[in-house]
């Protein structure tokens, strides 16, 4: 199929970019898992390396050129995907976005792993408990990827890491690190915990309390198998996370200040925890 050139945006395989939330295309009826929207060169590059399968493109004519080594990949795989291609005034009439970082892709939703699965061979995990950022969602997984964790757990009311901003954000390593959710209620810990514990993973709440241990103690680095444990941006971990939990941590700082932002602590920790190049 040629490149098309938009004449009209009445086309219905346009409607995943403007008619569709997020939701909506994650429960898309004529996918097996749902769909997700990719945006840019990195992203959508990084997705089809790790086997995600697009099903069509769709840009603003001034990033065509830049964007031809994905599209001719695409289309050595699928000479039937459609790659759309609109002016300025098009792009904006249909998606409503000012601005993007490079095309836009259509992706199916790849099935996601058992937390068994998942882990299997991992020494060094992170939770995500009900993170709502996307940014910071991004963030943590650029960290997780650069930093050696080996895998990413979210929760249940955690937002998702392949929403197109969080994807962004990641630079794609949304794709590198294998993610699953983990709990079927909203208190993940009360099933999450003793899972992991099962599967041998010491856990390690970062959290502030009277009784934490600092990230560089001893007994985190000799652990051969730990989960670290993040909270959401504004109230942190709930408490029966926290007590469930064989470890309270945090980091220590500076100047009166009480806390990072979880991206930013998210580093921190995975760097000192980690357990590679040492």
């Amino acid at each position: 199929m040629p490149i098309i050139h938009l004449d009209g945006l009445g086309d219905p395989r346009l409607a995943v970019y403007s008619g569709m939330t997020d939701s909506q295309l994650r429960d898309c009826p004529d996918s097996a898992h749902g769909l997700f929207i990719g945006e840019s060169r990195k992203v959508i590059e990084r997705a089809l390396d790790a086997g995600v399968r697009m099903r069509s493109l769709f840009m603003e004519e001034k990033w065509l050129d830049q964007t031809m080594p994905v599209v001719e990949r695409a289309l050595a795989a699928d000479a039937e995907m459609p790659v759309f291609v609109a002016t300025r005034e098009q792009f904006h009439a249909l998606t409503g976005y000012e601005v993007t970082r490079g095309a836009l892709a259509a992706f199916e939703r790849p099935a996601l792993p058992s937390v068994e699965e998942l882990l299997a061979g991992a020494r060094r995990v992170a939770v995500l408990e009900d993170v709502v950022n996307y940014t910071n969602i991004g963030a943590v997984f650029r960290s997780a990827a650069a930093l050696g964790i080996d895998a990413v757990l979210v929760t249940p009311s955690c937002h998702d890491p392949l929403y197109r901003r969080a994807a962004r954000v990641s630079m794609g390593t949304v794709f590198q690190v294998p993610w699953t959710r983990i709990g079927s209620v909203r208190d993940w810990a009360t099933e999450g915990v003793p899972l992991l514990r099962s599967l041998g993973f010491a856990t390690a709440a970062l959290a502030l309390a009277d009784d934490a241990i600092y990230l560089h103690d001893a007994r985190l680095r000799d652990c051969e198998r730990l989960a670290l444990v993040l909270g959401t941006e504004g109230d942190g971990l709930a408490a029966s996370t926290i007590a469930a939990s064989d470890y309270t941590v945090k980091i220590p700082m500076d100047h009166d200040v009480d806390s990072l932002n979880v991206a930013a602590a998210s580093a921190v920790a995975f760097w000192e925890l980690r357990t590679k190049w040492r």
